[in-house]
């Protein structure tokens, strides 16, 4: 369970010094630190159901979201976010794992999320058509369709049996929403 430091101090209120009793809470693990001032209790909890807790709003997607569709071959041990409007890139390290943050269009943020509750947690996740988006918005841009091939199955390695089951529609009207050349060179590479 997520706990902010206001919640333990009312929880505390009956002890003489309840950061006191934080910090030895914390040392002795019946605390676990996700980011100044919030806490986990439970050292089991899945990295990915605690990304939006720890800076956001944000909703996992890029490498993370990619890798869990097997978009991506790879196995990636980061929990990638997507922010808007934050103007740099965040990294959080903590007993749960590597957190990254960086943002997207404030447009397109809103597009092609799925809102999941797992246990007493929820979480947001772009959808395998958004986080493809996501990620190409994140990389250099090319200058031709040929140039995103390669891009896309050579340096990304997207596998080409799951990249055909994407929604070319909805991917298309994704594209539309990140106005740069490599949403643009994707939109005309589906319409093939």
């Amino acid at each position: 369970m997520v706990l902010t430091v206001k919640m333990l101090l009312e929880k505390l209120h009956t002890y003489k010094d309840p950061s006191g009793k934080i910090m030895r809470m914390t040392r002795c693990g019946e605390l676990f630190v996700l980011t100044r001032g919030i806490y986990e209790t439970n050292r089991a909890t899945p990295g990915y159901l605690l990304a939006p807790v720890i800076y956001g709003p944000s909703y996992l997607s890029f490498d993370y979201a990619l890798s869990r569709y097997g978009l991506i071959p790879e196995a990636v041990y980061a929990f990638t976010s997507a922010t808007y409007d934050k103007k740099k890139s965040k990294e959080y390290e903590n007993v749960f794992g590597r957190f990254t943050y960086r943002d997207v269009p404030k447009d397109a943020y809103p597009f092609g999320i799925n809102l999941i509750t797992e246990n007493e947690y929820s979480y947001q996740i772009a959808t395998p058509e958004k986080a493809l988006c996501d990620k190409l918005y994140s990389v250099s841009p090319v200058t031709s369709v040929r140039e995103l091939r390669g891009l896309l199955f050579d340096d990304l390695r997207i596998d080409e049996t799951e990249f055909d089951k994407l929604d070319f529609d909805t991917l298309s009207e994704l594209c539309d929403v990140y106005h740069t050349n490599n949403l643009k060179y994707l939109k005309k590479l589906i319409r093939r």
